[in-house]
């Protein structure tokens, strides 16, 4: 049947303390060169504002979003690793800060950052992974061999960690997660700074998983990963939810689904009248500095049209980008920048 996840207003506000009263610590200097002293009042970091998610059993969900958009943050709160300022999360029938130890039975974490422990072989790794969660000593003998073989590191097993490569390390952190066969399995940016062999190579991985009705939330900025991997996807942004569907559905949402980015060295009104007045033309969007932002049924096929429009006004046209539909377009829609930076 597969565990399901949900989380209901989810809020996570971090305190930055105030740097520590070390003398001169929270002093500074007036414009009138005297000394005075610095307020030294705590900083609040808004990460989440009312995330609510509801994850199918047994689906690959994805969050996409920019670095900062608070999904390491809704990952951590349903690991068990950060506390919520607010709200509710559920792994299958247990409330994650109620049941903790019942929750992490049922997971398994592939962090940002590799945490594995240096001083032992990936084999050893594996091993005391299994030890820890339980499972007899012929059983995850088996399974550790079975692990390494799957992700290519059988030639290396026995081996200390000091001389692998980032890939080795990301894919041994994956089978280390694999290891007591979780029913929910998290990755958090699983294929950053990967080569595009070992991405694909996880992505069947991943695939194969979900296969055996795991349930798989994974957090990227990768749109071709949360595009390719996820049945369903949310987008983040500033600690919000902004859009939630399949991949397809999203796309299809756009006005227009093509966007064509335009940058002229102005802008008059009458333009953009023109502009907006355009055959297929869905959307007009005006930006700072001369940037127009058209969402259109088509793209290349405008373009005549537009510098005609140009040349009629008396304006530049200095630069034209159409994209296609996609998840980067979505993004742009909603927040009125790019996804990527």
């Amino acid at each position: 049947m597969g565990t399901g996840i949900r989380t209901v207003e989810l809020r996570k506000t971090f305190t930055s303390p105030p740097p520590a009263a070390t003398p001169g610590r929270h002093l500074g200097f007036t414009m009138a060169g005297g000394l005075k002293r610095r307020s030294r009042k705590s900083v609040h970091v808004v990460a989440l504002d009312g995330v609510s998610l509801e994850v199918r059993p047994g689906e690959i969900f994805g969050l996409l979003g920019p670095n900062g958009a608070g999904k390491t943050t809704t990952i951590g709160i349903l690991t068990t690793k950060v506390r919520p300022t607010a709200g509710e999360a559920w792994i299958g029938p247990h409330e994650v800060w109620k049941r903790p130890v019942e929750v992490k039975r049922l997971i398994g974490v592939v962090p940002q950052t590799p945490n594995l422990d240096f001083a032992l072989t990936a084999r050893e790794i594996l091993l005391f992974h299994g030890a820890y969660f339980g499972i007899g000593s012929a059983a995850r003998a088996r399974r550790a061999q079975e692990l390494l073989e799957r992700f290519q590191l059988q030639e290396r097993a026995d081996q200390l960690l000091l001389g692998f490569s980032g890939g080795m390390l990301q894919r041994l952190s994956i089978a280390r997660a694999m290891m007591h066969d979780p029913e929910v399995l998290f990755l958090d940016e699983p294929s950053a700074g990967l080569d595009p062999q070992t991405r694909l190579l996880l992505w069947e991985i991943v695939r194969d998983y979900h296969r055996r009705g795991k349930t798989i939330l994974l957090t990227t900025h990768n749109m071709e990963e949360a595009d390719t991997l996820s049945e369903r996807l949310a987008i983040v942004d500033h600690g919000r939810v902004i859009a939630c569907g399949s991949p397809a559905q999203l796309k299809a949402s756009i006005p227009g689904g093509f966007v064509l980015r335009l940058q002229f060295d102005a802008t008059p009104p009458e333009l953009l009248r023109a502009l907006g007045a355009l055959a297929t033309v869905r959307e007009l969007r005006p930006g700072a500095g001369g940037g127009v932002d058209l969402y259109a049924d088509r793209g290349g096929a405008l373009v005549g049209e537009i510098a005609r429009l140009a040349a009629l006004h008396q304006v530049n046209l200095h630069d034209l980008h159409i994209a296609e539909p996609s998840l980067e377009n979505l993004f742009l829609h909603h927040t009125g920048r790019s996804l990527r930076g």
